[in-house]
């Protein structure tokens, strides 16, 4: 079978991946969530004319002139105005965010003025309509402040709650199950003999989705036997996923059971190789009866994190309605030192910033590629991206990298 090119293989697992539906959640719980519909104001903000600073407010034709007196009439704080209208030659002691009173037209900020008593001399001549905020000069109500499709950042839910909107339509969040395969698996902490290997990659895995917005759930580890491996893709199917995971047993050995216990479960298999490094033996598709998308991934812990980034990620975007690029989000750089000529497949080598090189961050790969080095992964900073068929290229050129989550 041909290598499928990275592109390729993503625009193809993109193409089906329908944003999921929607739901109500408090205003408290949508951090990070993408927004199902436009967030529309409630309210006009500010609510009326108030002042941006204390002072006193008055009519600007009263204090045209440095050295004019006004007699203070009342206060205007906030959440407490002041009841009458600012008549000539008077002025109402205002503070920040109260509403300006009836008939003023201007502040006069406090250090530009002399107080004795009920008796205020204004230092600075005032102007017409300073240190006013006017009504609605942030929005009014029945305007959108949000359009759909907008993931939600913390500062975003100010401007929510300042809209007065309390509960918001959010696309649900993907729903990902991970199911890990290989008789020679054991969880951290269990004691593991020599002959046996710790599972960690559900673990990057699982951050990585948790990360894009999905809940992820561990369906555990798989014996390798097809009755085992059939039996738990079948309950991962029937579970109310819309992502399945599996790590490990992708390839074409013996015990890689993974792609002929998704068939036999009615799953279609898009690709099973990729011409990619790390982690060309990566899969995935669809089930017929539960629209479950299906993503296998290498067992190898950096090979399934790189392909958990590569793929995994613009999925659970995809799935939330988010506008995915059917490529990788590469930027450019320039190389710390020299790299070989490259080979057929589109290659991810773990790469530390050392600096930065004309606006752009300088890259140098680490020294040891081996992906099962996940010292080395950690270390890295992001993923130095060589095309396939690439010549050797020489520190000071130009390259390309994708960042690593932080």
């Amino acid at each position: 079978m041909a290598l499928m090119p990275v592109e390729e293989a993503l625009s193809l697992l993109l193409s089906t991946a329908a944003p999921l539906g929607a739901e109500t959640v408090p205003l408290e719980a949508v951090a990070g969530r993408v927004l199902a519909a436009p967030v529309i104001a409630r309210r006009t903000t500010p609510g009326a004319d108030v002042s941006a600073m204390d002072g006193y407010a008055l009519r600007a034709q009263d204090a045209a002139d440095s050295g004019a007196t006004l007699t203070v009439i009342g206060e205007s704080a906030a959440g407490r105005p002041f009841a009458g209208a600012v008549l000539p030659g008077t002025t109402v002691r205002i503070f920040t965010g109260a509403v300006l009173p009836q008939d003023a037209d201007a502040i006069v900020i406090q250090e530009d003025t002399r107080r004795a008593g009920d008796v205020v001399t204004v230092t600075e001549a005032a102007t017409p309509g300073r240190h006013i905020r006017r009504a609605g000069g942030d929005f009014a109500s029945g305007e959108t402040l949000l359009p759909a499709g907008h993931r939600l950042r913390a500062r975003d839910l100010a401007l929510v709650a300042g809209g007065d909107v309390d509960v918001v339509s959010v696309v649900r969040r993907p729903r990902v199950a991970l199911l890990s395969t290989g008789d020679e698996l054991v969880r951290p902490g269990a004691g593991a003999g020599a002959h046996q290997v710790i599972v960690s990659n559900i673990y990057s895995v699982a951050a990585l989705a948790r990360g894009a917005g999905a809940e992820v759930v561990d369906l555990g580890i798989l014996p390798d036997t097809m009755a085992a491996t059939q039996h738990g893709v079948r309950a991962a199917l029937d579970g109310g996923f819309d992502v399945l995971v599996t790590t490990g047993g992708a390839s074409v050995g013996d015990h890689d059971l993974i792609a002929p216990a998704l068939t036999a479960q009615g799953v279609d298999l898009a690709v099973h190789k990729i011409a990619l490094r790390p982690g060309k033996p990566l899969m995935f598709g669809r089930s017929g009866a539960t629209r479950t998308q299906v993503l296998g991934l290498p067992g190898n812990p950096v090979s399934a994190h790189v392909c958990a980034l590569l793929f995994l990620v613009p999925l659970i975007k995809a799935l939330q309605g988010l506008a995915v690029p059917a490529h990788p989000a590469l930027e450019p750089a320039r190389l710390a030192g020299d790299v070989k000529a490259n080979e057929q497949r589109m290659d991810f080598q773990r790469a530390e910033i050392v600096g930065h090189a004309e606006g752009v961050p300088l890259v140098r790969p680490l020294s040891v590629q081996d992906s099962s080095m996940l010292r080395n992964l950690a270390r890295a900073d992001v993923l130095l991206v060589r095309r396939p068929h690439a010549p050797a290229a020489l520190a000071g050129e130009p390259c390309e990298i994708l960042r690593l989550e932080d």
